[in-house]
């Protein structure tokens, strides 16, 4: 099947500036040719689509996502629970553009089940990069969201990371401390993993070449991550100086997650995240927690980004189809531009999945996974709301264009 998108402004997420009279063609899936300066190619037998001046450009990533959380299958029984995510994956494809999508925990692999559902046609969804479940000690970070698995001992963490490797993962999620969002003793300034355990759980992803994602919020942690060789730290609430020149030096993601510190009732800046914020109802003690923590996030966020560390867009929230476009919103008022929030979310959340050659930018030969805005999101990032079209495999799955008079 051939398409030809016409009359695109493109945003190809290669060049800083839009390209305004682009035609872009699609064929067996990928970009097989891109027309710039009004040029217009002989349409052949391929179906045009004329865009009328939108916005096109790749479709958008978060590479930090969960299922919904249930402390236990009391709450919601699994066959529930693993519908209700692919429900959640579906409409973050089919309503916000979001593409791709990396798991950062889930219980029962059901990110590994709809991965491959996804993979083989299935049902349409994004492509989806499981990691089972999150990995972390007795006692250890989040136990209440019903995706750990609390494992103790060096030769503990190696029989677990095996078990998440047979049952089909993409890579390896490791909590090497605490966090936010949890009880009194579960503290994002504390780290949880002996010495042999870290070295043990590094040592056995290396020599099965699957690279970690590490759950780091505290100088230490993220230092120890850095050097054992983790391919993205996550969170990193606290950073010093020594951990930007570790960033650097490795060349290691960091997915800053803002959303986690900064969704709260009284740091809520705009009409969406408030009503999140509303929906939320997050307890008192833990908003408490996240306004505390907040400052010193964005400090070290944008200590980050000055320096060039390599950065993708992760959300650590739900439901999917917004969560994304919120963690935008605080790249944005935390000192991003907009062209570095949306790199961020489309080449270099490609990039973190291991897919920088095939997806996240607008060039001839990638797949041709786009999105189509009714407005610039590089001169107001909430333009990315304003979606028009969802393009997968070349082929249009979620039309939301005004019907024509």
């Amino acid at each position: 099947m051939r398409t030809l998108l016409t009359d695109a402004t493109l945003i190809d997420c290669v060049e800083p500036r839009p390209q305004p009279g682009c035609a872009v063609l699609l064929e067996g899936g990928r970009i097989k040719a891109i027309f710039r300066g009004g040029e217009l190619p002989a349409v052949g037998d391929a179906a045009v689509v004329p865009l009328e001046g939108a916005y096109l450009l790749p479709g958008l990533w978060d590479a930090h996502i969960h299922p919904d959380y249930f402390p236990s299958l009391a709450d919601m029984s699994l066959p529930e629970q693993v519908t209700l995510f692919g429900n959640r994956l579906q409409a973050a494809l089919l309503d916000s553009g979001i593409v791709g999508l990396r798991s950062a925990g889930a219980h029962h692999f059901m990110d590994v089940a709809w991965k491959r559902a996804f993979d083989s046609g299935q049902h349409l969804g994004p492509r989806l990069f499981a990691c089972g479940h999150f990995l972390t000690t007795t006692g250890g970070h989040f136990l209440t969201s019903g995706h750990a698995l609390e494992v103790d001992g060096p030769y503990g963490w190696v029989k677990a990371i095996r078990e998440q490797i047979k049952n089909g993962v993409d890579h390896i999620k490791l909590n090497l401390s605490g966090g936010i969002m949890g009880p009194p003793w579960d503290l994002h300034r504390h780290s949880f993993l002996l010495e042999e355990e870290l070295r043990a759980a590094f040592d056995i992803c290396k020599l099965r070449e699957f690279k970690v994602m590490a759950h780091a919020t505290n100088p230490a942690a993220v230092k120890a991550a850095i050097r054992l060789g983790a391919h993205s730290v996550e969170h990193g609430y606290i950073l010093d100086d020594e951990c930007i020149e570790l960033f650097l030096e490795h060349g290691t993601w960091y997915v800053p997650t803002l959303s986690i510190s900064h969704l709260t009732p009284s740091q809520a800046s705009n009409d969406w995240e408030q009503r999140w914020v509303k929906n939320r109802n997050l307890a008192h003690a833990l908003c408490c927690r996240a306004d505390a923590a907040a400052g010193v996030h964005q400090a070290g966020f944008a200590k980050a980004l000055k320096a060039g560390v390599k950065m993708a867009l992760g959300s650590d929230i739900r439901p999917l189809k917004d969560a994304a476009l919120l963690e935008l919103g605080l790249w944005v008022r935390d000192g991003a531009t907009p062209w570095q929030a949306l790199l961020a979310a489309t080449r270099d959340g490609a990039a973190v999945c291991g897919m920088g050659d095939e997806l996240g930018t607008v060039e001839v030969g990638k797949i041709a996974d786009l999105i189509v805005l009714a407005a610039n999101p590089l001169e107001d990032i909430h333009n990315v709301r304003r979606l028009r079209l969802v393009v997968k495999d070349g082929r249009i799955v979620s039309d939301k264009r005004p019907p024509a008079r």
